[in-house]
């Protein structure tokens, strides 16, 4: 049968900060991580969208109400990413998952200036996790999950041209900011291999999320909407079986740092499981030039 979030151990006394929390993957993370007893903090970027998911939280799970709370995070901005670290009240976070996404969308700068997907996939998590850094240190047996895709698989980064200003293809940007995703966590799992840290990487296989939807919708194209609704109703798994990699190296014991895990069939669909990933997501030289670069970037030092 595999592992099922029934497994998912006891999570009082714990926090969690779920990114993207007000959809998809995102949502069910969170709803499942407060089913077993979190304390879960839903960052999300719309208020009005998060203020929903919360509701229906609740709603599912009444007795979680006192422990879950909405506050908004834009990865897209890096001083809405500080504004949020810096009021989190918490003295400790337990598990930070690096969730929240865009995908192939059209070509757009964030607020500070940098190619979207590079700088809310990669960028804005980066940022995140360093300035929450030593309260996650200050927990006992915390965990780092960035979310990455199969995707990953299409294209390395390029670390001289990391905000596609030579030239933009929609995927090709995606698959860098995937790559981005994996080589950060190797190089957290790296930096941190003294301590309790465990940085993990997962990926939700072909889920059915309004991930696919998005960038076809901003530009009008009506026709690859319809055609990615009806893949996603066709071939895809549901956003619940897609959150079980995340909620799997988040809380299974056992999970090693720089591991990644996706669904067991074909990295596509099914039960979580170790997962392949491209040589290019190993590489030291590479993700310490990247690390390097993110710094510089976000002005975000780990120390």
């Amino acid at each position: 049968m595999g592992w099922t979030a029934r497994r998912i151990p006891d999570q009082g006394g714990r926090t969690a900060v779920v990114t993207g929390a007000n959809s998809g993957i995102g949502f069910v993370t969170a709803r499942e991580l407060a089913r077993r007893g979190a304390r879960v903090v839903l960052a999300c970027r719309s208020e009005e969208r998060g203020l929903e998911a919360l509701e229906r939280l609740v709603n599912e799970l009444p007795e979680a109400a006192p422990r879950t709370e909405l506050r908004t995070l834009d990865l897209a901005d890096l001083a809405s990413v500080r504004t949020f670290a810096k009021e989190l009240p918490d003295e400790r976070v337990d598990l930070l998952i690096n969730n929240a996404g865009v995908m192939a969308l059209p070509y757009r700068r964030t607020a500070d200036g940098f190619e979207t997907q590079f700088g809310v996939n990669h960028l804005g998590h980066f940022a995140l996790t360093g300035l929450l850094l030593d309260r996650l240190l200050a927990a006992d047996a915390p965990r780092v999950v960035s979310v990455s895709s199969f995707m990953h698989l299409l294209a390395n980064i390029d670390i001289g041209d990391l905000n596609s200003e030579r030239g933009y293809q929609r995927w090709t940007a995606y698959a860098r900011s995937k790559t981005a995703n994996l080589l950060f966590v190797h190089e957290l799992a790296r930096r941190t291999a003294r301590t309790e840290l465990v940085a993990a990487a997962a990926h939700p296989g072909y889920s059915s999320t309004n991930l696919q939807t998005t960038g076809p919708r901003m530009e009008g194209r009506g026709t690859a909407e319809r055609i990615f609704r009806l893949g996603n109703s066709l071939m895809a798994q549901s956003a619940e079986a897609g959150a079980l990699p995340t909620l799997y190296a988040a809380t299974a014991p056992g999970v090693r740092g720089d591991s990644f895990t996706g669904p067991r069939l074909l990295g596509w669909r099914g039960t979580p499981a170790p997962s392949w990933r491209a040589p290019w997501t190993r590489s030291d030289a590479a993700s310490e030039r990247l690390w390097v670069a993110s710094e510089q970037l976000t002005g975000v030092s780990y120390g």
